[in-house]
């Protein structure tokens, strides 16, 4: 495990794309916590208040390296099959990345509102934890 990615688990729009992640990565580089898990949050010297500014990814072999927001979703795009070449294209042309900024921000301030909130919060099949309950 390379990457560790904070989700929030309670979003509708942030747990589907957590699924279609761990369908195509299978564990293999990415781990997961959601934002509400606040013990594990702490040992990566992560607050509540860090969480609103969006998902957070983590090098874990550098963990001092860190992305978040659009930021994050740029990085994991850019180490995904064919990633490289059209997150490189994105960042390079001016005008998208700052679209993709303030779209990221809209998406994050309104994700309830917009796709929904869950009953309950979404645990990932390849949690941080290997030996952490899941729940049923």
């Amino acid at each position: 495990m390379a990457y560790t990615v904070i989700y929030d688990g309670n979003c509708n729009l942030c747990t589907a794309l957590v699924q279609a992640l761990e369908v195509l990565d299978q564990g293999v580089r990415f781990r997961y916590i959601p934002m509400q898990s606040g013990a594990q949050l702490q040992d990566y010297g992560i607050t509540a208040q860090d969480c609103e500014q969006g998902m957070i990814l983590i090098n874990n072999d550098a963990p001092q390296q860190r992305w978040q927001g659009s930021n994050a979703a740029e990085e994991i795009g850019r180490m995904l099959p064919l990633g490289q070449i059209v997150v490189d294209l994105y960042r390079g042309l001016p005008g998208p990345k700052w679209l993709g900024d303030q779209i990221y921000e809209q998406m994050r301030d309104n994700r309830y509102a917009w796709f929904g909130k869950r009953s309950d919060t979404y645990q990932s099949a390849f949690p941080v934890c290997d030996t952490c309950a899941l729940p049923d």
